[in-house]
């Protein structure tokens, strides 16, 4: 990324905060971000892992980005900026070099806008567009070219649609929400009823609601409620590829990776993480700032907030397959154990229960799904 017109140092400082190399001139300007090793003068670094450490000998950036127990590692005639957050004051000084792009506005003669929308100045809508009946666009709305948005959205202000999103009808978008190309947002969740070997639809009557300043990533799809909205808290971050099934609520401040699917009315509290390719069963409740590894599986719900895993470690198949083989004698041998148990023991007044498996563990009893223990 880059700027043509760029930015002093004292500039980004006086912007970002931070603390400059003593003797280091405040004037000097760069113009872009660059990896370490291929920075040159006009260029700014920074490092937000110590694993980066051994790069910067050598390295020949304007300046480098860094917190105070890395600078002992820079070379002295490196200009330093000293910040607590390298990563965090990165990405707002990107912002800086590379701002999202601005329009003017206006509606390609080959959009095809209803007669009764309503749309707010300084909206774009661009080539083979089509805006539905009665829906309403607010200030500064970008609509890519392609897009499908049904009758009666809202969409707030400063929104952007990239090519070839759908909105179906009825969909409720905040405002300065991204969507990202091939998105489907409302589309009818999996509602079926089986009447002996016939499956009966039901019809999907609700909608899906996106709270401000939500991004949502590139074919990711996001069904409509099946009576009650599915909904998408403020400040959320989906990445591509994710299925969010019909009645899901997610709360504030989420990010979610790539490829996680999530089962009908779940819900998901604030401020979780979930890694990529996770998968929730539907009806569960996961509680606020609950991080999930990637590639687990949620079949209970979470009641204590941490960090979960139920991914099994990668290994050679020849050992994979040792493990599993040695994971299902202790299954049997447990059951066996079971047996002998209950054969040998007489329940009485004085039988106390055995403890739960499930104590401590943050995980609510209220799955119909039997699963295996999370441990923190």
């Amino acid at each position: 990324m880059g700027s043509d017109e760029g930015y002093t140092l004292g500039e980004l400082v006086e912007r970002l905060g931070g603390d400059l190399s003593p003797l280091a001139s405040s004037s000097k300007r760069v113009y872009r971000f660059a990896a370490i090793e291929m920075a040159t003068p006009r260029d700014l670094c920074f490092v937000a892992s110590p694993r980066y450490r051994s790069k910067l000998t050598g390295c020949e950036a304007a300046a480098i980005v860094l917190r105070a127990g890395d600078v002992a590692h820079a070379p002295t005639d490196l200009t330093t900026i000293v910040v607590a957050d390298p990563y965090v004051w990165y990405a707002r000084a990107a912002v800086l070099f590379c701002p999202p792009p601005k329009s003017d506005g206006g509606i390609h003669p080959q959009a095809h806008v209803a007669d009764d929308a309503m749309i707010s100045a300084g909206v774009t809508i661009e080539a083979g567009a089509v805006i539905g009946p009665r829906t309403r666009l607010g200030q500064g709305v970008w609509i890519g070219a392609g897009c499908v948005v049904g009758e009666d959205v809202v969409i707030g202000e400063e929104s952007r649609l990239y090519p070839r999103v759908t909105i179906y009808p009825g969909c409720l978008i905040g405002s300065r929400v991204s969507i990202h190309a091939g998105a489907v947002i409302g589309s009818d969740g999996f509602g079926f009823a089986r009447d002996g070997g016939v499956w009966i639809k039901i019809p999907q009557t609700g909608r899906v609601r996106i709270g401000d300043d939500c991004e949502i990533g590139a074919n990711t799809t996001i069904d409509r409620g099946a009576i009650e909205d599915t909904v998408i808290g403020a400040g959320c971050k989906l990445d591509n590829q994710i299925q969010v099934a019909h009645n899901v609520r997610i709360g504030e401040g989420c990010a979610i990776a790539a490829c996680v699917g999530s089962a009908g009315s779940a819900i998901i509290g604030n401020h979780c993480q979930i890694g990529g390719g996770a998968g929730i069963l539907g009806h569960l409740e996961i509680i606020d700032h609950t991080v999930i590894s990637a590639m687990s599986l949620v079949t209970r719900s979470i009641t204590t907030s941490g960090f979960y895993t139920g991914v099994f470690p990668l290994m050679r198949n020849r050992d994979w397959e040792h493990a599993a083989a040695g994971l299902r004698r202790q299954v049997r041998l447990r059951g066996q154990s079971r047996l002998t148990l209950g054969a040998n023991t007489s329940p009485g007044p004085s039988s106390s229960p055995s403890p739960s498996p499930r104590a401590d563990s943050g995980l609510g009893a209220d799955s119909d799904h039997e699963a295996t223990r999370y441990e923190r």
